[in-house]
């Protein structure tokens, strides 16, 4: 990298957003110690975003709007079309950004820190999750990284991934090359940090945080805080959606060596049990190893009732 600032390509994906767009722009332009290039990508909206995010982008270089597609009817695939088609091959490094949150301004110049003096190739970090009413949160994700952590969560939200160039790249060519069986996948970030983990691409997560993450009901996909959460991460594994999620990532992901994923079926009972008794391989948090072990019971015994 020469000794001019870093160029930094940001990827936004925007849907009715305009409640909260134009103060999340103010704090990526107004990052310190680097220079940015942001892309919007509008999911067809029905609030005025995309003729806002237009103009705006004429009063600002810096901001640059992706020809009309969609609908994309979900983050993740606005996320795919964002890396699929933005050409990033002449920036140091590649971040994503949702439409609501607001940043620090040192969110960037401190992931940009970590990735060029650390042996790593993407970076993630907690967050403080914040409500209209004045909540104030940590979201906290930089446990330590364990075996197959990436088989169940991500290494936090997504608006926080600054990804080096090779990492970039070759996330990008898999996303082009598979793009049909991608529309699939539903959390970008999850996979995002699958790909990387299960290509032994290195991987921090910096318990420093590095912006307000804006909670409302419109919220895709929020903090995982609370009972509500708890919940419905059991309800996303009994169901069957996080196994069908975790064959799709690795079928995508093609690992060089074995994982127990592919033991889901048709052996997928010796696989509960193996994952209920080594949770530690699987989770970074306590309790969310705990609700994985319970998840794995409740699964297993609705199996044998059937």
């Amino acid at each position: 990298m020469s000794s001019a600032l870093p160029k930094i390509a940001v990827l936004l994906a925007a849907y009715n957003g305009m409640s909260w767009i134009e103060e999340q722009l103010a704090s990526i332009l107004a990052q310190t110690n680097v220079r940015v290039s942001v892309y919007i990508s509008v999911d067809p909206s029905t609030d005025g975003t995309e003729a806002w995010c237009a103009e705006y982008a004429r009063k600002h270089p810096e901001i640059h709007l992706l020809a009309a597609a969609g609908p994309f009817k979900g983050a993740a695939r606005n996320f795919f079309r964002l890396v699929r088609d933005v050409d990033f091959s002449t920036f140091d490094y590649v971040s994503f950004s949702d439409q609501d949150d607001i940043w620090y301004p040192d969110k960037l110049e401190r992931a940009v820190a970590k990735l060029s003096s650390m042996d790593i190739d993407g970076y993630s970090s907690n967050v403080v999750a914040f409500w209209s009413g004045g909540r104030r949160v940590l979201i906290n994700k930089a446990q330590p990284q364990v075996k197959w952590d990436y088989l169940f969560e991500s290494a936090g939200p997504g608006c926080t991934y600054v990804l080096k160039p090779r990492l970039a790249a070759d996330f990008k060519k898999l996303i082009v090359e598979d793009w049909e069986v991608v529309q699939e996948v539903a959390l970008h970030d999850w996979f995002c940090y699958a790909f990387a983990r299960s290509h032994s691409f290195r991987w921090f997560i910096d318990p420093v945080p590095g912006m307000d993450y804006r909670q409302h009901e419109s919220n895709q996909f929020g903090a995982n805080a609370g009972v509500t959460s708890i919940l419905s991460r059991l309800r996303s594994i009994t169901s069957g959606w996080w196994f069908a999620q975790v064959q799709l990532m690795e079928s995508l992901n093609s690992p060089t060596e074995r994982t127990v994923s592919q033991c889901v079926e048709p052996e997928w009972r010796r696989f509960l049990i193996r994952v209920m008794f080594h949770t530690r391989q699987y989770r970074r948090r306590k309790r969310d190893q705990a609700v994985l072990a319970l998840a794995c019971l409740v699964k297993l015994l609705a199996g044998l009732a059937n």
